[in-house]
């Protein structure tokens, strides 16, 4: 019990640092004089967190199922959520974030905490225009992504027009459990030799 409590303490902790460094612009981008990112508002901030997530995913192979979560405003900033529906067991969970991890890297985004938890573990990123992108793991393998803009320009902010392709239970459950299986994902054997997140 004590174990898992420090678990969960860590995961916060970081999830707190991630969005004190990205959510308010302190990491990258070309900011105007008031803080804002230059020429972005949060319509755009959005569209771009939705494009991050979507170029995230779309590496990942092989393909998993997810659903819109959550949107979320600050004073100048927005967040985005999703929710993997593949269920990824343990064994896999090391495999899925080096691919993640792989990608990143190669986006250019500079990765930042990484949570080495065998049972929740999880992977923080910010990229070059200071968007701060995580990647964390709940209970029984409950995969979530996150995007948070830095200060932009005020607007209103749009559903995202993407349809997701995993099932979803709006109105039903605040927070959807997974329930796709993968051959590969969902499989309790040790993947082969591949990319695991760097500690």
């Amino acid at each position: 019990m004590k174990r898992i409590t420090r678990t969960i303490r860590l995961v916060l902790a970081m999830a707190v640092a991630g969005a004190l460094l990205a959510g308010c612009g302190l990491l990258g981008g070309t900011k105007q004089r008031n803080g804002a990112l230059a020429g972005m508002d949060m319509q755009g901030a959005a569209e771009r967190a939705d494009a991050m997530f979507y170029a995230t995913i779309g590496a990942i192979k092989p393909d998993i199922e997810w659903a819109h979560d959550t949107t979320t405003t600050g004073s100048c900033d927005v967040t985005r959520y999703w929710t993997v529906m593949t269920v990824v067991s343990e064994q896999r969970r090391g495999n899925f974030l080096g691919v993640v991890e792989n990608f990143w890297k190669a986006s250019g985004y500079r990765i930042g905490p990484v949570n080495p938890s065998k049972d929740m573990p999880a992977i923080y990123a910010t990229s070059r225009d200071g968007f701060g992108i995580s990647l964390l793991f709940g209970h029984a393998g409950q995969a979530f992504f996150e995007v948070t803009s830095p200060c932009v320009g005020e607007s209103k902010v749009a559903p995202p027009t993407k349809v997701a392709n995993g099932p979803t239970y709006e109105g039903e459950v605040s927070v959807p459990t997974p329930n796709v299986r993968s051959d590969f994902w969902s499989a309790e054997t040790p993947a082969a030799p591949g990319p695991t997140p760097s500690s």
